[in-house]
């Protein structure tokens, strides 16, 4: 379970099947992108974000199906992870994940890959790698939102063959996302509330020991 609460609980990670290759991806296009620089610039006009979001893992092959709630501080480089009884706390260098039915704490290198969806980059992963589609807009609730489809430039880098974005219209914000993953499963996050600047303390970064006593350590550097 480590691994995918690392990867924003298994939304993180990219079958590509033979007769879907590049050459047959969809190129990226215009009002698809013009969209999707509005949001980027939008993020990143904010020093940090904290974020409280659903998500949903289903398993067509056994019809199983989970749903966790989490919570997601951003600050640059630096972030915390509240899921699934896990915390994960990175200052943007290390990386340490509170195991609580374990009691332990792992300790590891934060590690940077664009091919990889991360709690850094979840806002914004879509604007390296990736060929995008406008498929048209619809109503969600009230709202009215766009619909893009994400297609990895180079499938054979990313386990999710297939992203799909559901963005508010009026203030381009992401409202759902939904991963397509090789392994068969299909993995949606819904951000549930969105605050800007609502992860501005340093100490929301720093880890102490002192929060977890008696946990064992376990470094994996």
């Amino acid at each position: 379970m480590k691994k995918s609460i690392i990867r924003l609980a298994g939304i993180l990670t990219f079958v590509f099947t033979a007769h879907l290759g590049l050459a047959q991806a969809p190129a990226t296009d215009k009002k698809a992108q013009d969209i999707l620089n509005g949001v980027s610039a939008r993020y990143k006009s904010y020093k940090s974000v904290r974020s409280s979001f659903t998500i949903t893992m289903e398993n067509p092959k056994d019809k199983s199906k989970t749903t966790e709630k989490g919570t997601l501080y951003i600050k640059g480089s630096k972030y915390k992870l509240d899921i699934a009884g896990q915390e994960v706390i990175s200052d943007g260098k290390t990386r340490w994940t509170f195991v609580k039915d374990a009691n332990e704490v792992q300790i590891d290198n934060q590690r940077t890959d664009e091919n990889t969806i991360t709690p850094t980059n979840i806002f914004t992963m879509y604007e390296k790698g990736w060929q995008s589609r406008y498929m048209g807009e619809k109503k969600l609730g009230t709202q009215a939102v766009h619909e893009i489809e994400l297609i990895p430039v180079d499938p054979k880098k990313k386990n999710i063959f297939k992203v799909k974005l559901t963005i508010n219209k009026t203030d381009k914000s992401i409202l759902v996302a939904k991963m397509f993953d090789k392994n068969g499963s299909i993995q949606t996050i819904t951000v549930d509330k969105f605050i800007p600047e609502g992860a501005s303390d340093e100490t929301i970064f720093v880890y102490s020991a002192t929060k977890y006593p008696g946990a064992d350590v376990v470094d994996l550097r």
